[in-house]
């Protein structure tokens, strides 16, 4: 269930570290999601469908390439960027996903290594929602292990000829536009701009999912597709990619935040109002033990997004961070749905209330733009200088 009144989680006051700015941001973008996405969201969910109606006010907010500049783009900093992600997955870790890859996957990779005229032609319409976009990266064979990518690109003339199929790409079946990661005859890395449309490109749905339901989630498959050669980006080998899930991952980390503020204020509300032995649920100990838990976590959470929020826009963020906010917040708020879904009792098995859909949501954030485990061991590397994986 809900609440259309939500006033968020500031425990230490982290209002007072925003610019105003920023929390006009923050202010605008929750009131959308109290009042447009709340109400149709578990509509969507069940009927395993995307609130494509949304797509015009997000863009019309500038929430699409919000961070980036030029282009009609809004060129929000970090902070106010984080902020937006933030509230969009207080609402549904679907529609954070969609502006998210719409935004850090899609759009960035155009920005920062396409050519000027590949970036007139699609940055316009993309913040305006007209075009929509995915990112092709992860293969039915590979997904934590990138590298070994089976998707080849060969040069015939002045045409790329790609083979190969991509898979769990969000926004894959609605997307105009697909940044597609490929090896060349050389065996390094490049990315591509395959147009929706174009021979031998489609597409294949996937269905069952009981996580990210209100998402469109999709198979790319390429037989001899031709790829004009100007469609390829401007960078070479695994770091292309890795530099978009990096912006990306920066984003779910307050998102996270977003989800765990959505169950707790859920979870505090219920027990509040729910009487059991004749007083309500919040009254006994175990109960206030539990949320002090998630209002610890939440809090120690906003103080780590924002200190990354200002690194970032200072220079000074490093890839390593980011997997450590990612890593911690991802799990905190997973074990905060889960706690909150218990909270609830059998309540929190209903879909009248919004526990048990984050928490479903939260098992593929979890998994998804890096495991929980290859984080941990990015910062092991970090931390040790020895490399756990290849």
């Amino acid at each position: 269930m809900s609440r259309q009144d939500f006033k968020g989680v500031d425990y230490y006051q982290t209002d007072d570290l925003l610019s105003d700015e920023e929390r006009m941001v923050r202010d605008k973008v929750r009131q959308f999601v109290s009042d447009k996405v709340v109400t149709c969201i578990e509509k969507h969910n069940r009927e395993w469908t995307f609130p494509m109606h949304l797509i015009a006010p997000l863009s019309e907010m500038g929430l699409l390439g919000a961070s980036l500049t030029g282009y009609g783009c809004a060129g929000l900093n970090s902070v106010a960027y984080g902020l937006v992600l933030q509230e969009l997955e207080r609402g549904d870790s679907g529609l954070r996903s969609f502006c998210s890859v719409q935004s850090s996957l899609c759009m960035y990779p155009i920005w920062r290594y396409a050519s000027e005229e590949l970036k007139e032609q699609w940055l316009p319409p993309m913040a305006r929602g007209q075009k929509l976009g995915c990112f092709g990266l992860t293969e039915p064979d590979y997904g934590s292990n990138p590298s070994g990518m089976i998707t080849r690109a060969k040069l015939v003339g002045d045409t790329y000829v790609l083979n190969g199929a991509k898979m769990w790409i969000t926004n894959g079946g609605i997307a105009d536009i697909a940044i597609v990661w490929a090896k060349t005859e050389d065996g390094i890395i490049h990315g591509f701009l395959v147009e929706k449309g174009t021979p031998g490109f489609t597409t294949r749905d996937q269905h069952g999912k009981f996580s990210l339901r209100a998402s469109v989630t999709s198979e790319l498959i390429f037989q001899d597709c031709p790829i004009p050669r100007k469609n390829m980006l401007h960078v070479d080998g695994i770091k292309g990619p890795l530099s978009c899930l990096t912006q990306a991952r920066y984003g779910i980390g307050w998102g996270a935040v977003g989800a765990s503020m959505a169950c707790y204020d859920e979870a505090l509300d219920y027990t509040k109002t729910r009487i059991q032995f004749d007083k309500p649920l919040a009254s006994f100990q175990l109960v206030q033990a539990k949320l002090a838990w998630m209002l610890t976590e939440i809090t120690k959470a906003q103080l780590l997004n924002l200190r990354l929020g200002r690194l970032k826009d200072e220079g000074k963020m490093r890839p390593q961070q980011v997997s450590l906010a990612k890593r911690n917040n991802v799990e905190m708020a997973l074990k905060i749905a889960r706690t909150a879904r218990d909270m609830l009792g059998a309540n929190g098995i209903t879909d009248e209330y919004q526990v048990g859909r984050h928490m479903c949501n939260l098992e593929s954030v979890y998994t998804y733009e890096g495991t929980h485990d290859i984080h941990t061991l990015i910062l092991g590397h970090d931390v040790t200088g020895f490399q756990a994986f290849s």
